[in-house]
Parts: C-alpha cells; sequence; structure tokens
C-alpha cells in the first residue's frame, strides 16, 4: 500500500469504543445511570485481540461490551442488597468467552458428541416432532432462495413445522427419494424461482409464515419499518405498573446475586433460552415451560437448558393452566419468545400480569423476545435469527464480504446469543427498578434491534475483513447463498478447529457436568463475565425438555461438576 502502514486494529479497544457508545443511548429507565460508572471499571482481557469469525461484522466487540453492560446492572443490583451502597467491584469480561458464547452449541457436547455428531441422536430426547429438522427435504424449507425476480432473494422459512411452507410454493411435504444436499436444494429452489417477490409476500402473509426478502441495509432503511426502528435503541425497559411495593432481593453478601429469584421461560430454539440460561448463571431458579404438543430443536437443549430445570404444560387444557397458574402466583420473571401476542391469547400477557401482581402485592419483571421489534408495520410477524438477518441487511454484507454480489446468511445463530444477553439486561434492569422503586416492568428485545446494533457501531477495517477471508481460505469462500445454515456453520466451524484449536477446542472455556437427565457428561460454555465478589457459575447440568415436575420446590439432584 505504498509504504503506508495499515492501522492496528484491537477488539478490546473496539469493545470498550461500543460500551462507550452504548451508555450514552437510553433513558435512565432503560439503563439506570449508575451503569456508567460501573462500566469505569470493566477490563477488557483478550489472548488474540481480534476477531475470530468470518463475518464483517463487529460480533465479539459488540456483544463484549453487551456483557460489559450485563454485569455493570449485576454490580449495581448488588448493592440493593446491602442499602444501596455504591461499590468498585472489578469486572472482566473475556472475549473470547465471549465468542465461545456467540456459537456456543457448537462448541457443547453431550457423552463426547457435538452438534455435527451422527451418533449424538442417540442421546437426545427427540423434541422434533414433525420431522423439520431431521428430514433434509423439510430441513431446506429454512433457506434462502432466488426468486423470479432477477437479482433479489427471499428467505422461506417453515419454522419447525415445514410442511406449510413447502405446500405454499407447490410442493410435497415429503419426498424421501430426494437423496442429496443439491437434489433438494434444485427442487426447492425451482419451486421459489417461479415466484415474484410480491408473489411470496402475499403467500407468506395469507400462510402466517416466518419469510421474507433479503433487504440490503439501504433498502430496509427505505422501508416505513427500516424508519420507524433504526431511531430506537436497542432495547427498552418500561414500567407496567408503580402500585406494588420495592422487592429486595432475598440472598446475602455471598450469595449467588439472583439466589430466590424465580423465573418462568415460555420460548424455543436461541434467544429466550438465551436470556434464562444466563439469569441463572446469577442464581436464579429457572423452570422452562414447554408444551408437549410443540416441536423443539434436540441438540440445543444441550447448551440452552444449562442451570435450568424443564416441564411440559399444555396451556391449552385445563389443567395445564391450573399448574401454570401456581408457578406463575410465585415467579418474579417472566420471559416470552413466542410469536408476538401468543402468550397473552392464552392470558398470561403483560397486562394479565399487572391484574396479578396487584392481587399478589408483588411485582412482576415480564422480558418479550421477538424477530422484528414492538413498533413499525411488521411488528407483528413472526420471525427467527435468520429471517432478522435478511430483512436488517446483515446476510447481503456477509455476501459481499465473501465476495458475491448475493446476500448469505452468516454462520451460527450469533445474533441469536446477542439477542438473549440484551434481553438478560431488561430483566436485571427490571429487577434493579423493581427492588429500588417497585411496580412491574416490561423489557422488550428483538433480533432486528441487535442486528441494527451491528450497523450503528460499524463494520470492521477492510484490511481486518481481508485478513480474515485470507485465513479461512477456499472452502469457506466457495459457500453459497443456497448452501444450508448446517453446511455454512459446519464447514466454518471445521476451519476454526484447524486454524484456532487452542481455542475453538479448548476446554478452559468449557464447563464439565454429569447430566443425571443425560446419563453422561455434558460440556457447555462457561459465563462470560466475571464480578468481584459475587459468584457467576450455573448451579445444575443441562436436561432435555420435560424432565421435571411443574413446581418450585427442588428435589435431591445428581448432577455435579466434573474436574
Amino acid at each position: 500500500m505504498n509504504g503506508t502502514s495499515l492501522p492496528a486494529y484491537s477488539s478490546k479497544e473496539e469493545s470498550r469504543h461500543i460500551l462507550q457508545y452504548l451508555c450514552k443511548e437510553f433513558d435512565s429507565i432503560s439503563l439506570p445511570s449508575g451503569v456508567a460508572s460501573r462500566a469505569d471499571h470493566v477490563q477488557f482481557v483478550a489472548e488474540r485481540d481480534q476477531p475470530y469469525f468470518p463475518i464483517p461484522f463487529k460480533e465479539t466487540e459488540t456483544t463484549a461490551a453487551l456483557k460489559a453492560i450485563e454485569a455493570s446492572i449485576a454490580s449495581l443490583l448488588a448493592d440493593t442488597r446491602q442499602g444501596g451502597v455504591p461499590s468498585e467491584r472489578k469486572i472482566v469480561v473475556n472475549l473470547e468467552k465471549t465468542t465461545a458464547f456467540l456459537f456456543q452449541a457448537y462448541l457443547a457436547r453431550v457423552g463426547g458428541y457435538g452438534k455435527l455428531d451422527k451418533e449424538v441422536k442417540s442421546l437426545l430426547k427427540d423434541t422434533d416432532l414433525l420431522q423439520a429438522q431431521s428430514d433434509p427435504y423439510r430441513r431446506m424449507s429454512a433457506n434462502l432462495y432466488a426468486t423470479k425476480n432477477p437479482n433479489e432473494y427471499y428467505h422461506i422459512h417453515g419454522s419447525l413445522e415445514a410442511s406449510t411452507t413447502l405446500k405454499m410454493i407447490g410442493l410435497e411435504p415429503f419426498r424421501p427419494d430426494l437423496a442429496t444436499h443439491e437434489d433438494i436444494a434444485e427442487t426447492i429452489g425451482s419451486a421459489v424461482k417461479k415466484f415474484t417477490l410480491d408473489e411470496l409476500e402475499r403467500l407468506n402473509a395469507q400462510h402466517r409464515q416466518a419469510g421474507v426478502k433479503a433487504f440490503t441495509h439501504s433498502e430496509f432503511l427505505k422501508t416505513p419499518h427500516g424508519k420507524t426502528n433504526i431511531a430506537l435503541p436497542p432495547w427498552s425497559v418500561e414500567n407496567l405498573e408503580d402500585n406494588t411495593p420495592p422487592v429486595r432481593l432475598t440472598g446475602h453478601e455471598g450469595d449467588r446475586l439472583l439466589s430466590g429469584i424465580k423465573v418462568l421461560e415460555l420460548c424455543r430454539i436461541i434467544a429466550g433460552p438465551t436470556i434464562t440460561r444466563i439469569l441463572g448463571e446469577y442464581g436464579a431458579d429457572v423452570i422452562k415451560v414447554t408444551s408437549p404438543n410443540l416441536s423443539d430443536v434436540p441438540f440445543f437443549q444441550v447448551d440452552g437448558n444449562m442451570g435450568k430445570r424443564a416441564t411440559d404444560l399444555d396451556l391449552k387444557t385445563v389443567d395445564g393452566r391450573e399448574t401454570f397458574e401456581k408457578l406463575l402466583a410465585e415467579a418474579d420473571i417472566v420471559v416470552d419468545g413466542y410469536r408476538p401476542g401468543a402468550i397473552a391469547k392464552l392470558g398470561y400477557g403483560p397486562k394479565q400480569l399487572v391484574e396479578l401482581a396487584a392481587k399478589r402485592r408483588k411485582g412482576y419483571v415480564y422480558v418479550n423476545e421477538n424477530c422484528f421489534g414492538y413498533e413499525g408495520e411488521w411488528a407483528h410477524r413472526p420471525g427467527w435469527q435468520q429471517i432478522a438477518d435478511c430483512v436488517t441487511g446483515i446476510a447481503w454484507e456477509q455476501g459481499k464480504f465473501m465476495g458475491r454480489n448475493e446476500p448469505m446468511v452468516p454462520p451460527f445463530p450469533i445474533s441469536d446469543y446477542g439477542t438473549g444477553c440484551i434481553g438478560a439486561i431488561t430483566a436485571l434492569v427490571g429487577l434493579y427498578h423493581r427492588a429500588t422503586s417497585g411496580g412491574s416492568w416490561h423489557g422488550k428485545v428483538s433480533l432486528l434491534h441487535y442486528d441494527l446494533l451491528l450497523f450503528k457501531v460499524g463494520l470492521l477495517p477492510e484490511h481486518v475483513q481481508q485478513n480474515l477471508r485470507d485465513t479461512m481460505g477456499p472452502k469457506v469462500l466457495a459457500l453459497r447463498y443456497h448452501n444450508s445454515v448446517d453446511q455454512i456453520s459446519g464447514t466454518v466451524l471445521r476451519r476454526m478447529r484447524e486454524i484456532y484449536p487452542e481455542f475453538v477446542e479448548d476446554p478452559k472455556y468449557l464447563d464439565k457436568w454429569y447430566a443425571d437427565k443425560y446419563k453422561a457428561e455434558v460440556q457447555a460454555v462457561k459465563p462470560v463475565v466475571e464480578i468481584e465478589g459475587l459468584e457467576v457459575g450455573f448451579r445444575r447440568a443441562s436436561r432435555p425438555n420435560g424432565s421435571d415436575e411443574a413446581k418450585w420446590e427442588v428435589d435431591e439432584e445428581k448432577d455435579y461438576r466434573m474436574e
């Protein structure tokens, strides 16, 4: 470059810049004023001080800053146990741990097997009730495809059901005759290519499916939804009622921060369960409630259910509702990750909880996690991580990074995990307000707003991006838009194992437990943050959905941490 040296890039320095940016973006409700001063005590540490993922965005740096916010609020909340006297606890955020957090499902193990190992299936509970994951053809009902419109793409998404989306585009729900990925991608891709974007949007709306056009970021910002949401902060916390009295944390100094706090999780897959996984790291008693009639991805439960108990209840039955309402009567936090309005329709949304709070004279913290956000014309739409990545422009930037004029979903469900961290932040903020002011509080987070935050803090410098491309090599750069999420993530994971073996396979970032409900050893990514004077870690190992009785009382547990 004509002898001109490139500016040095430091992930640690960029993490601090993003932390400083975040501290200025909120009112004192969504981010208490004491957080900024705590952030001054955050230390970012890294062994490599460079990004690992082959992605053009500052994923690790942004999430490290979010983890610093999370830890700062936890420190602030801890002070409420001693009358609000400020402390100066040292906070450490490790960037390797942060990176591991962002693809933790791909590092987790059960019985020694990971997500890509075929042998792992025999150790998992089969919660893929409709074969949306296990059947390769049905799995590809959630993928990017070219449309009839030149150079325009649409991400269809069969969610965990697949049949509706496949029938919507004129295909059979099952095709056992299609044996290879190429045959499957050609069959579904050819069907999608018969439709224009407008036609796909109409079909999608008619059948209530979670599909979306792959927008460039500039295209998205010109939509009414983009114009509305780009002006909003990455999360919000709002007061639901201010009539119930303050509820201080019951734990004492030396206890886990959230000891005695009870959390009900109403979520599936990744972002929502990550919120409650983090709360479990701080000592909360988490019960994950799932319906025995709804599908879930088996392997994501290995890391996503760490620290929790898990029970099955059908909230559409009298018995299920009665049991759930007993749990709800004692809960402090409810986390809702279902389609917009679904839990409220069952009678357990934020407005209904305000009535329950008045009756019991104790407020709730309600956290909503969704795809499209809570304002704008698309707020009602269902969605998943890939949908958010496509609508905001993340996918197009990923395609450009790969050297192609086409969108491509990034490897790993990184936006899910980042959104989970934001959700935990809003839960901790809600608990802080409940402890200091009383009332009930509503945290709102979305995949869309995590993605928009990535754009707001800017892409990695071009020379850093080029270094990532050079490091990853031709196999990774050969991936295309029509490759499945599993192929993209699997290819990148295998390459990362080759070039970063001391990190990707390093057990010092993994917690090892004997998990009684799996009858096997489970390895899961450790908590990211370290806070002076506070114990942050799991209370129990993982388990499959539906493993426990629906009660707050804890039976004798046989899980134990392995050295």
